[in-house]
């Protein structure tokens, strides 16, 4: 698919090619029609997926530090983008200028924002008219003319200055930038320019980026129709011809370039897709600061030839060179004062190594050996470090390949050694690395005496940093060496097979038999490859088995691999050097990949069951379409050594992996930059979006800012998401390192996850909707929100593995519809392979949104969701808010709105006259209940607002920071949160009675009794029941109230059990009669753990001839670790409502 820039570039040299004409300019009338095809339907979506978004992101922290802004916005179009900000952003904007040298654009623009409905006002708190300037923004400040930004001598200065629609026509671009920089208010500072440019990227000599983003995967959908295009292709080219006859002819030549160079798809032939990437740039007064910095630290000589072409591509603000520690700090310290990012490089693989307007820092220097373990400076190569630990008779799990440098080691490092001895990032024992935060050099770990810097200090967190440079160490520091654990160094036997694959159905055995008869039988010492290609015009399966052993290697070929696929093709004897040469796709596939011949392009995720039919399908698809020949897809063996850690014992969280899958795009290097590269990046993606949801992680040495990389790094780190988000805004709260694979921003506090059920057509989705806006508009401080629908991961797996239209299954009701009886039997299928699939449903969807404060997530099909997962987020709020609607409702919104995504398939006998859903029936009690029989969103807002925001709300923060944490307590390896220590507290017992009173969802008015066990509950319960005017009920140990009592057998409580080996059980008892038959019950308690003290209380009122219809629950604290309401629904009080003030994980 031509980009608009190469469709730009053909239709002006076909002009001058055909034509002799005089060019004139485009009028404003026909800019306007051009304009207007260009952000139309699919044009509009890089403004909701990427401008806004993304300019949203970047002023939030401006407009939250200030009351009120101006706004200066250069060619805005007829309507400001501002005005599409959210309503909290937009409000703050209280003046606003703009250059709109087209007079169409300005009176519609001036109309727009002058509208007297306040409902329909884009800027409503604007404190004078706005300032539309019908003329160009010029470099001479527009000086004397009476026409400069707000005042005839061009001092008006302006908080935010914004180029929304490109910079066309401005050359040389960093001159108009330098000039916005100058129209910034001084006081106070964090003012910027905002720059969005359409194709290619921004060249912006010595000027460096506050922020930097791109948009890749933007689109034009262009009716193919001679009068669309007869304005399209002149607004594109930016110039009709003079003379009318010539214009004509050039029309009917422009067409057909618009044809040429146009994608159609098979669905839509009346219509041309061209590709639009897009980039922002983000400048503050910092951006001219360059030459403080190259005048203290040595720049590269020459140009960086890195390895990745991508990187390549970009054009860095510099390249500085540090030889010595301290200039690295120079760097941070430059880095940290100016509010800018840098890139690191190393080997140069990372395509992210070098980015544009940012400054690179390249660490390449050399490694040394000491004793049983090794040194590696940062800049060194794992070819470098092979050849000279391989003198000293050790070696270290590195990579496969010898140019690749730290960014590898740090993220992970898949090598030849991995089964035996682990990844290269888990022999990582100690590193050197200089802090982001503060630009102090700081020893990780294990670092010789030797090699320890003389201004070096241990950091607090130094078990978290080692922790995180064990698979993510790219994000939390600036590495300047890296001490490994060494290893006997080994030989290698290295064998080779090529079968060829006469169709789909034997790709698919072979596979299957490689993965289960082959791979999973060798020995540990041993690695097999399988690369899946296509050559001389036929599929192929090639297997590369590599053997290590630091005694003797024979040529008997492994018992397992001889059996299945016969006698080797080749075999070969090496050592650690000579194995980087014996891969197959440098030295067989294709005549070799070796040489320089080819540029590539790699994302790469884990898999298990390669042989399974829904993945080998994909694998072998993904051959049969690729865009160039030499394209191919690379399964690594994984397994022993690697699975052996667990999860989290390192960042690299992602170990249950039989192999890990290179897609590697490839095309020769003459076509870099054509459409022949792009057409197999986009393969790339392709093939790892098919994958994805089959897949175990993806791999995140690979991966960096670019958008399409977003989905691949949310499983870029299995579990281990969240704490790396808080580690990284503890340890780069800037985010220096802004260009390395992305880490989700830490949440404001505990998240607040929302289960959204109901029936199919209740409108779960739309109430979602709706309460995503609430959090994000009715609150203080600006919380993040986001409705993602579960289903989705269903829907996705169940697409790859029946070639269903994805697209469709998610938006178009109808077509769901008609494939709603198969997904559901897919997923059923699918759980009875997997019975833990709706956990990692679950987890995947959380893990996917940790940058966000509140989660709501519709499609849920688990019975008690909160009960079943919220041990699996013991961190954050687990809540259910259940969705009711009439049967008659559901029926006409499926019908008629299709506002609503999967979840329960409703039947009749779920309705009573009322509407409401029969919870009895449902067997246990959802968190909320909303009726939502009304038309119109005012009933779910009053609903959010009156329940949900609550949630939110500072006090309950205030009541947790009160919970003090008391570590090895009662006996070593528990953290014992002191709730009791609230009444302890000044304001303390009101804060937490009051917060009793208000959470309460059901009516004090129909409460006849407050019940509470000793000793905790006492304490809040009484406290309560003087706010309220109920009576207290007591329940104590046996023998501790005067007869008659009735009384049960209670477990010890969790913390009882700790601190004691006792277990015995004891009895509880209250006073027969003091609650009267039918009465409604409040328990009150402190904590709520392992559920079973509380199960012997309901268990008691249940004795005394209380039913569990008429109890409620209140807790101060819950625990959801220990499963306490799991074991209340499984012994019978599933249908108790329960709620707790306060969630915390651990003990």
């Amino acid at each position: 698919m031509a980009t608009l820039d190469s469709l730009k570039r053909g239709l002006r040299q076909k002009a001058t090619a055909t034509a002799s004409s005089p060019k004139q300019p485009l009028s404003d009338t026909q800019y306007s029609a051009g304009f207007d095809i260009l952000v139309q339907g699919s044009g509009w979506m890089t403004y909701q997926d990427f401008i806004i978004p993304q300019l949203s992101q970047l002023l939030a922290p401006l407009l939250n530090s200030r009351t009120r802004i101006s706004v200066l916005e250069i060619g805005p179009g007829p309507k400001s983008v501002l005005g599409y900000l959210p309503g909290y952003l937009r409000r703050k904007v209280r003046r606003y200028a703009a250059f709109e040298p087209n007079t169409l654009f300005a009176t519609r623009l001036e109309e727009w924002l002058c509208s007297t409905s306040e409902t329909e006002s884009p800027l409503p708190c604007l404190e004078s008219l706005p300032d539309v300037h019908r003329i160009p923004f010029v470099l001479d400040s527009n000086a004397g003319s009476g026409t400069s930004a707000g005042t005839n001598d061009g001092d008006e200065k302006f908080d935010v200055i914004l180029f929304c629609h490109s910079m066309y026509g401005m050359k040389p671009k960093h001159r108009f930038i330098e000039r916005a920089l100058e129209m910034l208010v001084e006081r106070p500072e964090g003012g910027m320019v905002v720059v969005f440019h359409r194709d290619g990227t921004l060249h912006l000599d010595g000027l460096v980026c506050y922020r930097t983003a791109s948009f890749p995967t933007g689109i034009i959908h262009v009716a193919n129709d001679d009068e669309v295009l007869d304005s399209f292709a002149p607004f594109i080219a930016g110039f009709v011809m003079q003379d009318v006859d010539v214009d004509k002819a050039i029309q009917v030549e422009w067409r057909k370039m618009c044809h040429a160079l146009g994608r159609r798809e098979e669905d839509h032939q009346d219509r041309l897709l061209f590709s639009s990437p897009t980039v922002m740039a983000a400048f503050t007064q910092h951006a001219t600061m360059l030459p403080e910095l190259t005048a203290q630290v040595p720049l590269e000589k020459g140009d960086k030839t890195v390895k990745n072409r991508e990187a390549r591509l970009h054009r860095p603000a510099s390249i500085v060179r540090p030889t010595e520690i301290r200039h690295v700090q120079q760097c941070v310290r430059w880095a940290l004062e100016h509010r800018v990012g840098l890139t690191v490089v190393g080997g140069g693989h990372s395509g992210h190594c070098l980015w544009p307007n940012v400054v690179s820092v390249d660490m390449e220097k050399s490694g040394s050996d000491s004793g049983s373990w090794v040194v590696a400076e940062a800049g060194c190569k794992t070819g470098d470090i092979i050849r000279k630990t391989m003198a000293a008779g050790v070696t270290v799990p590195l990579g496969a390949r010898p140019s690749v440098g730290a960014g590898l080691w740090l993220q992970g490092g898949i090598g030849h050694l991995a089964r035996l001895h682990g990844l290269a990032c888990d022999a990582i024992v100690g590193a050197v690395v200089v802090s982001v935060d503060s630009s102090q050099v700081l020893c990780v770990g294990h670092v010789p005496s030797q090699h320890q810097p003389a201004s070096a200090v241990r950091p607090e967190n130094e078990t978290d940093l080692l922790w995180a440079m064990k698979g993510a160490g790219t994000n939390f520091g600036i590495v300047v060496s890296v001490i490994f654990k060494a290893y006997a160094a080994p030989a290698y036997s290295v064998r080779n097979w090529v079968v060829p694959l006469s169709d789909n159905t034997e790709a698919r055995l072979r596979l299957s038999d490689f993965d289960k008869f082959t791979a999973r039988k060798l020995p540990r010492n041993c690695s097999a490859d399988a690369y899946l290609y296509w050559d001389t015009d036929q599929l192929r399966l090639g297997v590369t088995v590599f053997e290590s052993s630091t005694t003797r290697l024979t040529s008997e070929t492994p018992t397992p691999v001889g059996e299945n696929l016969g006698l080797e093709e080749s075999f070969k004897v090496v050592d650690g050097i000579g194995l980087f040469e014996t891969e197959m796709y440098m030295s067989r596939m294709h005549g070799g990949h070796g040489g320089g011949k080819t540029s590539s392009f790699k994302r790469c995720l884990f898999l298990k069951r390669i042989g399974a039919v829904n993945v080998a399908d994909i694998l072998v698809a993904a051959v049969q379409t690729r865009p160039s020949p030499f394209c191919y897809l690379h399964l690594l063996q994984g397994g022993g050594a690697v699975g052996d850690v667990a999860a989290d014992a390192t960042a690299f969280g992602c170990r249950d992996w039989d192999f890990a899958c290179v897609v590697t795009g490839v095309w020769p290097r003459d076509q870099d930059g054509t459409e022949a590269a792009r057409a197999a990046v986009q393969w790339v993606y392709n093939v790892a979006s098919d994958l994805l949801p089959l897949s175990s992680g993806a791999y995140g040495a690979d991966l960096g800012p670019d958008p399409r990389d977003a989905a691949l790094a949310a499983k870029a780190f299995g579990p281990n998401r969240p704490r790396l988000a808080r580690l990284k805004h503890s340890s780069d709260p800037r985010n220096v390192l802004a260009y390395a694979c992305p880490l989700p921003k830490a949440p404001m506090g505990q998240k607040l996850i929302i289960l959204v059920t109901g029936e199919s057509g209740a409108g779960k989705d739309y109430c979602a909707d709706i309460w995503v806006s609430v959090f994000t508009t009715c609150t203080r401080e600006s919380l993040t929100a986001r409705a993602v629908s579960i289903s989705d991961a269903t829907k996705r797996e169940y697409a790859s593995a029946t070639g269903t239209n994805l697209d469709r299954l998610l938006w178009d009701r109808a077509y769901k519809e008609q494939h709603r009886p198969a997904l559901t039997t897919f997923f059923q299928d699918q759980v009875r392979q997997r019975p833990r699939l709706p956990e990692e449903h679950f987890l995947s969807v959380v893990y996917g949104a940790v940058d966000v404060d509140v989660l709501l997530i519709t499609g849920m099909r688990d019975e008690a969701p909160v009960a079943a997962l919220s041990h699996l987020v013991p961190d954050s709020r687990l809540l259910e808010v259940r969705i009711n609607a009439s049967k008659e409702t559901r029926r006409v919104r499926r019908e008629c709105c299709g506002d609503d995504d999967d979840g329960d398939d409703g039947d009749d006998n779920k309705d009573n006259k009322n509407g409401r859903s029969n919870l009895t029936a449902l067997n246990y009690r959802p968190s909320l209940i909303f009726d939502n029989g009304m038309t119109g969103n005012e009933a779910a807002k009053r609903f959010a607002e009156r329940y949900l925001l609550p949630f939110v709300h500072e006090d309950l923060q205030r009541l947790a920071n009160m919970v003090r944490p008391v570590p090895n307590f009662p006996r070593p390896g528990i953290e014992f949160r002191h709730v009791l220590d609230i009444s302890q507290q000044p304001g303390g017992l009101d804060l937490c009675t009051s917060l009793l009173q208000t959470h309460f969802t059901g009516d004090w008015a129909k409460v006849d009794v407050v019940a509470c066990c000793e000793a905790g509950g006492f304490v809040f319960a009484s406290a309560l029941t003087t706010l309220v005017n109920l009576p207290l009920v007591l329940i104590r140990a046996a023998g501790k109230l005067p007869p008659p009592t009735v009384s049960v057998t209670k477990s010890p409580s969790h913390i009882s059990s700790s601190a004691s080996n006792d277990s015995r059980e004891e009895r509880i008892e209250m006073n027969r009669d003091v609650v009267p038959r039918g009465a409604s019950v409040v328990v009150v308690d402190d904590v709520l753990a392992t559920g079973k003290t509380l199960c012997a209380v309901l268990q008691l009122l249940v004795e005394a001839g209380i039913s569990t219809e008429d109890v409620s629950v209140m807790v101060v604290a819950e625990f959801p670790v220990h499963c306490g309401r799991e074991l209340l629904r499984q012994r019978g009080f599933g249908g108790v409502n329960i709620q707790s003030l306060l969630v915390f994980g651990g003990a």
